[in-house]
């Protein structure tokens, strides 16, 4: 589950009563055409990165025979280097689309943009660049550890930190039916593909770290029921708040920082390099996924919503008991027995993790504290009254309806 750390962290202070802004394409589920399997339909562009390589992506690669030349348009992503902005890069909204859809052509693709994209060099090149740019950007807020450290101590502290606000107690607490639904838009840039970028770590593994990943990863998978995989799980979770629970549908829709939540393990997962720095951030999770898994189970109950729309946390809270002590002293200590050249990955990895998240967290609940969306306002908003969906059914109905 992606964001679990936030469970750790102190309650925040007791908020007035707040007007959520919500964007007018977050309304009741309706099927859109062009998702699979040709994957999610393009997003629009958000600055010449993204835009340049939106426009590369609808050509043919140099393997398709469109050639590679200095005048083709692949060739032209080599003169947009990104810019190097420190910890701004989180919020860079190009930066962030731009590399989210590098990394997508890994996952599922993009409609009609043809598969041999996926490994073109000057995608990877490209890709590259915006990589840099994010590793620097994560520096700039949790510097990568570089000396021997005692991994395990370093990520029970960070587990029981109890510093900054925290989203799922402000959901349990007095969230309304427009903020979950805001929340799930966001979170579904993970949980629909839920587990995968951390499965890419498995061939990368080896004894007992690599049988703890397995272990973690069957249960992410429903141990081979697809009704149980948590990916789908999520997207039920979608359908019974009125969300439209196909694969990329709010990509328009999802800031900056929110992609880079997903960017960060994606990264960590497809660069071998990284792997000690994805076992640290998939520990962190496991770690701390229980508490606040509860707490937005008990939002979804106490808004109305039935047993379909929480058995996704509701798992989680199940599971992840057990999934913390795995990943703690089966995966990390597997790994570090096997490469204790690795320890110190192992805490970076956590460490950005909590950066990321923390800066996720803050977006969010400054932007309802504030009175706004805390998504991207791609169409006409309209503004609700947050309390509507303080209550029981009948206003969870009200709350959908007033952004049908």
């Amino acid at each position: 589950m992606l964001g679990p750390i936030l469970g750790k962290e102190a309650m925040p202070a007791q908020r007035g009563s707040m007007t959520t802004h919500i964007p007018a394409p977050l309304q009741m589920a309706r099927p859109r055409a062009n998702s699979a399997p040709g994957g999610p339909r393009r997003p629009e562009g958000r600055g010449d990165l993204s835009e340049a390589l939106l426009e590369v992506l609808t050509g043919r690669p140099a393997g398709s025979g469109s050639g590679a030349g200095r005048g083709s348009p692949a060739h032209r992503l080599s003169a947009i280097p990104p810019d190097g902005q420190g910890e701004d890069g989180l919020h860079d909204e190009d930066l962030q689309l731009a590399l989210y859809l590098c990394y997508e052509l890994h996952y599922r693709g993009l409609a009609g943009v043809d598969p041999e994209w996926e490994w073109d060099p000057e995608v990877i090149r490209f890709r590259s660049g915006l990589e840099r740019a994010l590793e620097a950007a994560l520096a700039s807020v949790a510097e990568r550890t570089a000396r021997a450290v005692d991994a395990k101590a370093e990520l029970l502290a960070m587990a029981g930190s109890g510093s900054g606000p925290s989203l799922s107690g402000h959901m349990a607490e007095r969230g309304t039916l427009a903020e979950m639904r805001e929340l799930a838009v966001h979170r579904s840039a993970y949980q629909l593909k839920e587990a995968d970028p951390h499965t890419w770590a498995i061939p990368r593994l080896s004894g007992r770290a690599k049988a703890a990943m397995v272990e973690i990863q069957s249960d992410e998978y429903g141990e081979g029921r697809e009704a149980e995989m948590h990916s789908v799980l999520f997207a039920d979770t979608m359908r019974e708040l009125g969300l439209d629970p196909t694969y990329g549908a709010y990509l328009d829709q999802i800031p900056a920082i929110t992609l880079a939540t997903v960017n960060l393990v994606s990264m960590l997962g497809l660069h071998r390099r990284w792997r000690g720095a994805l076992v640290g951030h998939l520990a962190l999770f496991e770690m701390t996924s229980v508490g606040p898994m509860g707490r937005y189970s008990l939002a979804l109950e106490r808004l109305g919503l039935g047993i379909r729309a929480r058995r996704f946390y509701d798992a989680h809270v199940l599971a992840d008991a057990h999934h913390e002590q795995v990943a703690l002293h089966q995966m990390v200590d597997g790994l570090i027995e096997a490469e204790p050249d690795l320890a110190a990955d192992v805490v970076t990895g956590a460490r950005w993790l909590t950066a990321v998240e923390g800066a996720f967290t803050a977006h969010v609940l400054d932007s309802w504290s504030g009175g706004r969306s805390s998504l991207r306002m791609t169409g006409p908003a309209r503004p609700i009254d947050a309390r509507c969906g303080a209550g029981g059914g009948s206003r969870r109905e009200a709350a959908i309806s007033s952004v049908a």
